[in-house]
């Protein structure tokens, strides 16, 4: 059992209000420990905290059914955190500390942890309590053995880590392409304000009792536009609806302000938004609402929109339509702004290379440490 070589740590220290604290959280999928928070003793509704040590073995109780195990590294020597994160001290003459870690990653490792923290309803969590992990069965090879298991998981972990370095390297250089760019073809344009070259158009359409309404939202920080489940007529009541169409600007009046701009695609014609969605339609030949989205996505186009959406509170900081259409954004040479259009496109294709890439590496690693500890790893 774990507990036969895992001894619990107490370095608990009482919160004082003049003291600041370094507070740690912890990564699922024994992604270890990060630096969640510098909060002030005055901040800390607990009575004590307990101190990390470099090589402390570390776990979240509360979300240790998502793999959050892990080691402290040395840059998190002397940090802080609550009794929801229980630290080890693991015997080396029995554990290498990061073979431990790893076994804590294998597939059938992971449901013994979720059948423990199955709560008495279906879909509820209780803590991984101290007791569940110090009594699970580990089987323990020689610590050469175990040295020769950790080797071969790092050094391919290297390699998966080298490939994911590459790959963010070559987004980032793209983006940064995409803005200059930008900023080459919107030198010397006029400046006119988005009633002119992107009327407000509001489709409501007539609710029926047996209709059905596919609904979108947008994201916020420029994530785009994602689907929401339809909606069916005889479950509304007051709400109003209103249709959108492929190549529309869509700005959430709520959250526009955090970047809840988008393009309409091809994907997304004939769904509907809420009241809470304004549709605005590039003039034809004059722009685009790619481009558009792009300009109130950039550093000066989301302080225009929040100077628009005034408040101190998230929900008050609403954008009017008066407002909006008072935004004054570039217009560039149409052909230049199709140009860009291709070029957004491509970086798109790009990072959804990229996005589908990082779930398949992200998948190799349970395979990882599988073959690993079955010693199939040459």
């Amino acid at each position: 059992m774990i507990g036969d070589f895992a001894l619990q740590i107490d370095r608990y220290e009482p919160v004082e209000s003049g003291q600041v604290y370094r507070m740690l959280g912890m990564r699922s999928k024994i992604g270890g420990p990060f630096i969640r928070e510098t909060k002030s003793g005055s901040e800390i509704s607990a009575a004590k905290l307990n101190k990390v040590k470099a090589g402390d073995f570390i776990y979240s109780r509360l979300f240790a059914w998502q793999g959050s195990f892990g080691l402290v590294p040395e840059v998190m020597d002397g940090c802080y955190v609550s009794n929801e994160f229980p630290l080890y001290e693991l015997d080396t003459s029995k554990v290498i500390p990061e073979y431990l870690v790893y076994w804590f990653g294998l597939p059938h490792v992971q449901k013994m942890v979720e059948a423990d923290c199955s709560g008495s309803t279906p879909g509820t969590r209780n803590r991984f309590k101290e007791i569940f992990f110090e009594r699970l069965d580990i089987e323990l090879p020689s610590i050469e053995q175990q040295k020769s298991i950790v080797k071969s998981i790092q050094l391919l972990e290297q390699k998966r880590s080298a490939v994911i370095d590459l790959r963010s390297t070559v987004l980032a250089d793209a983006q940064a392409m995409l803005s200059s760019a930008f900023h080459k073809i919107i030198e010397g344009a006029v400046y006119k304000p988005i009633s002119e070259v992107a009327p407000i158009v509001r489709r409501q359409i007539e609710i029926t009792v047996d209709g059905e309404y596919p609904e979108l939202g947008a994201r916020s920080f420029g994530k785009g536009i994602f689907h929401k489940p339809t909606l069916i007529g005889a479950e509304l009541d007051w709400q109003k609806l209103y249709t959108v169409h492929s190549g529309d600007l869509v700005l959430s009046n709520i959250k526009a302000w955090e970047g809840a701009i988008a393009a309409a695609g091809d994907n997304d014609h004939g769904r509907v938004g809420s009241h809470r969605y304004i549709t605005c339609v590039p003039v034809e030949g004059v722009t685009t609402a790619n481009f558009l989205a792009f300009y109130l996505l950039t550093q000066e186009g989301i302080e225009q929109v929040q100077a628009a959406s005034p408040g101190s509170a998230d929900r008050n900081r609403t954008l009017a339509m008066k407002r909006l259409e008072k935004i004054k954004v570039p217009v560039p040479d149409y052909d230049k702004q199709l140009w860009f259009n291709q070029l957004q496109s491509y970086v798109e294709k790009i990072k959804q290379a990229q996005s589908e890439n990082e779930i398949e590496l992200e998948a190799l690693m349970p395979s990882i440490l599988d073959k690993a500890f079955k010693g199939e790893l040459v």
